[in-house]
């Protein structure tokens, strides 16, 4: 897992790589100046770092499916004596760890 300093690190080589940047100020196409910069590279590192912290909610709750679908096999595996739902949720959360 990466620090916030490594991502800014990485942040800061992307950002120089895609130079020259520009923004749109009132109809007119200016270059960003030295602190949009440092802005970019700073957004772009806390998105990283939200991105590694907290994306695996979101990966979880795609994986996980709906709440119709999971009462659905709950009621099948009570009917069946199966663990179709527990083992796809422990499958969801190997697949998509918390990180540590």
């Amino acid at each position: 897992m990466a620090t916030l300093e490594e991502l800014t690190v990485i942040a800061t080589q992307e950002i120089e790589d895609a130079k020259p940047m520009y923004k749109q100020v009132n109809n007119e196409r200016l270059e960003f100046t030295d602190s949009d910069y440092a802005q970019a590279v700073t957004d772009l590192a806390n998105s990283k770092w939200d991105t590694q912290q907290f994306g695996y909610v979101q990966a979880r709750q795609e994986a996980y499916g709906s709440i119709a679908d999971q009462l659905d096999m709950q009621y099948w595996d009570n009917v069946n004596g199966t663990t179709v739902w527990a083992d796809h949720i422990a499958e969801v959360k190997a697949n998509n760890p918390k990180p540590a």
